[in-house]
């Protein structure tokens, strides 16, 4: 196969699938010939985004064959596993990347098994490929296949080589005079090193293999095997990552619930206020940061929006109570999917923006499209590790930079996305648990959660001392109870609580009787209540209520007059200006709320009543909006394979079989496949007079190609294989050119080549090339 179109029309269509799911961005829009596919593949865009997701090791391979290939020839596999350094044992490592190099049609191997680089890489591996100077500076010196001994150089010779036989290529000169730059002139005089400018010398690509031994690279890179990283048990895994899980689904449920009753106001810019974050970061007993997770989290989980008033608030969606009616698992569930495909960034929350601005929780500018595909390449190597290896940030810092060496995501962020990881419980103990792999490979992970949950605790400890142990994690109806009328002390293995007058206060200001509470105690104590606790409930109790507060701006009525009685006059109510309609009956100028505030601040513990006098819990109304449209699933960045192969089937009606002359396979030109001397002509079909009478217009072939694009392949391949082509310029008259250059670069839509001839150089636009022909010999 001569050439890499050549080598395309050749593949099956079960491989041109494969290499269209590897390369999403072939199939899209639809090409409609090879030869379109071809002119994809090989321009610099596809490329290099191809190259940004490649491991360092396929980069390795893909380097030796271009330096290989400017020095002595197209190579072997072998000769490419020797040029980076295996041995034995890193064969098959080294047989894997070249399988995936020309999987992803970075490269293509011949009928004789040698390998061609795919026209367009060397240019988009960068001039100093291998850390090799780039070919042709400072190799035109003749030295002879061997080097100069350095047994006769001044000191410091042998360092300098040393210093930049594996890259970088160029070093400074040093300062005149010293023996440093001695030691470079007796190099640079020898024809070991080259003088790049004034300041720089140069290593030759051919000096450096010498000195190298002929390889590339000192030793094939190998993906990290992390065999030293600590090993967490199983047991203990599950533990911490199920307890993490129900610490933030109960977190959540706090939040929404504090959410509801006061709703923060949204920004002018769109974000959450830094005082608003920092009361819901006291009210959960967190700090900043990971209240700001909490609230991103739930509101990419489509738990909290804006809810468009002309005052804007951040409430609770209609979505949060179908939510907080399901068990922990399912809870769970959600958060930790939207979680994983949120495109926000926590954990930039609180820093300052180019603009010298703190970014705020919710700021749509917090957005970075490369989020979702860090948090799964993340999971994705700890995955990979030793099951139970607890990796730290460096680790997968370093496996990243192994796995996509062109696209490095920083420490900091790495490090953000375990600290997450690790607050949701997707880790645990610093180790990927079960529910993270189930996560990871878009398994039920509500069902790989619920097996390592501890089976929920139904019953209580009471004390006398008013507080209360619940043995393990508390089931639905008794975190409801402790959440009304107990405040936690601590949780871990076990949940501690104290009951207080408060708390106490809390459960019978949202409607709960004295008696109800008491019987709910009870059933779920194990064995009697308390006589303390008792006490304190029916104490609580008979003072709650004694007082009623109402609108009239507000009034206080009681049937003790001598409760009312130094209300007043007493200077800590004087804001309020309380005045006494009659002897039970006491008015302020101040909303119930207030009012009510200001008498339980004083000890009291009044109630709120309407205008017929019933009782009104004090329960903050209940705000719902509904939840903006979100997408829960992730993006598929490859295309499906039976839309890969619907184009491939398209390709090959675009592009009928090659005929067969003379026992020899031929492209649809009729110009056989491998000829050395075959002219291939692509062209869009116009014509014009040729400016030169040696041109082969007898040879060309009558019809041209249905794309103009697809000149930019041959162009390409002459580039790389520096031949010489026929090209028909097309001037601004309309008139065209035919001219024979020898094409250096085609980059951003443009030609740059030598016209040996003229001996001058011409860049031309590649839409003004109606034809490209290959130049015989």
């Amino acid at each position: 196969m001569a050439t890499f179109t050549g080598y395309l029309r050749a593949r099956s269509d079960d491989e041109l699938v494969a290499l269209l799911v590897r390369r999403p961005d072939l199939a899209t829009p639809h090409p409609a010939t090879l030869a379109s596919l071809a002119a994809r593949a090989t321009s610099r865009s596809s490329l290099d985004r191809a190259l940004t997701w490649v491991d360092a090791l396929v980069l390795q391979v893909l380097e030796s064959v271009v330096v290989l290939t400017s020095t002595v020839g197209p190579p072997t596999p072998a000769q490419v596993q020797a040029a980076v350094g295996a041995g034995v044992d890193d064969a098959p490592h080294v047989a894997r990347a070249v399988q995936d190099a020309v999987a992803l049609a970075l490269l293509w191997p011949d009928d004789d098994g040698t390998l061609h680089a795919t026209p367009g890489v060397t240019d988009a591996l960068g001039a100093a490929v291998a850390g090799l100077a780039p070919p042709g500076a400072g190799d035109d010196d003749e030295t002879g296949d061997s080097l100069p001994d350095l047994v006769d150089a001044p000191p410091g010779a042998a360092s300098v080589l040393d210093a930049l036989t594996w890259g970088p290529a160029v070093g400074l000169v040093p300062p005149p005079g010293t023996a440093a730059a001695d030691a470079v002139s007796w190099l640079v005089g020898h024809g070991l090193l080259t003088r790049a400018d004034e300041r720089h010398v140069l290593l030759p690509r051919r000096v450096a293999l010498a000195l190298r031994a002929g390889r590339t690279h000192r030793a094939p890179a190998l993906a990290p095997a992390f065999v030293d990283a600590p090993v967490r048990d199983a047991g203990v895994v599950a533990a911490e990552s199920a307890r993490a899980a129900e610490q933030t689904v109960r977190l959540v449920r706090q939040l929404l619930t504090r959410w509801e009753q006061s709703p923060p106001g949204v920004l002018r810019a769109g974000g959450l206020g830094a005082r608003d974050l920092r009361r819901t970061a006291q009210a959960l007993d967190v700090d900043d940061a990971h209240a700001a997770w909490l609230v991103e989290t739930a509101a990419a989980a489509g738990l909290l929006a804006d809810d468009g008033e002309e005052s804007p608030s951040f409430v609770p969606t209609l979505e949060a109570d179908v939510w907080a009616a399901q068990d922990v698992a399912p809870r769970w569930a959600t958060l930790a999917r939207a979680w994983l495909t949120s495109a926000r960034t926590p954990w930039l929350v609180g820093e300052r923006d180019d603009r010298g601005t703190r970014r705020a929780a919710l700021d749509p500018e917090l957005t970075r499209p490369w989020v979702p595909r860090l948090r799964r390449a993340v999971l994705d190597v700890l995955a990979s590790a030793p099951r139970g290896a607890a990796l730290t940030a460096a680790d997968v810092h370093e496996a990243l930079r192994w796995r996509s060496p062109r696209s490095v995501p920083p420490l900091s962020a790495i490090e953000a996305v375990l600290v997450e990881a690790g607050r949701l419980g997707v880790l645990g103990a610093g180790a990927l648990a079960s529910a993270g792999r189930a996560l990871l490979a878009d398994d039920d992970a509500g069902a790989a959660l619920a097996a390592d949950l501890p089976a929920p605790v139904d019953e209580i400890l009471l004390q006398g001392d008013l507080t209360g142990v619940v043995p393990g994690r508390p089931g639905p109806d008794l975190e409801d109870l402790l959440e009304l009328a107990a405040e936690v002390e601590s949780r871990g293995g076990a949940v501690t609580v104290r009951f207080t007058a408060d708390s106490v206060l809390r459960a019978l200001d949202a409607g709960t009787t004295a008696d109800d509470l008491l019987t709910r105690l009870g059933a779920a104590a194990r064995g009697r209540v308390p006589q303390p606790l008792e006490y304190l409930v029916r104490d609580v109790a008979r003072r709650h209520g004694r007082l009623r507060a109402g609108a009239a701006s507000s009034y206080v009525r009681a049937d003790d007059p001598a409760l009312l009685a130094g209300l007043v006059d007493d200077p800590r109510l004087a804001s309020l200006r309380p005045r006494l309609l009659a002897p039970t009956v006491l008015v302020a100028d101040a909303s119930p709320a207030e009012l009510l505030d200001a008498l339980r601040a004083r000890g009291l513990a009044p109630v709120a009543e309407d205008a017929r006098g019933a009782v009104v819990h004090a329960v903050a109304p209940e705000r719902r909006v509904r939840a903006r449209p979100r997408r829960t699933a992730p993006v598929h960045e490859r295309p499906l394979p039976e839309r890969a192969a619907s184009v491939v089937a398209t390709l090959r009606r675009g592009d009928p079989p090659a005929p067969v002359t003379a026992g020899r396979a031929t492209d649809p030109s009729g110009v056989p496949v491998g000829a050395a001397d075959g002219a291939v002509a692509l062209s869009s079909g116009r014509r014009g007079p040729s400016s030169d009478p040696t041109a082969p217009s007898a040879r060309r072939p009558a019809g041209g190609t249905p794309e103009p694009g697809d000149a930019l392949v041959v162009l390409r391949e002459a580039a790389q294989a520096r031949t010489a082509v026929w090209v028909e310029i097309v001037g601004p008259d309309g008139r065209a050119d035919r001219r024979l250059v020898r094409p250096l670069k085609v980059e951003g839509g443009r030609l740059r080549a030598l016209d040996p001839r003229r001996e001058a150089e011409l860049t031309v636009a590649v839409h003004r090339i109606a034809d490209v022909t290959h130049a015989t010999d």
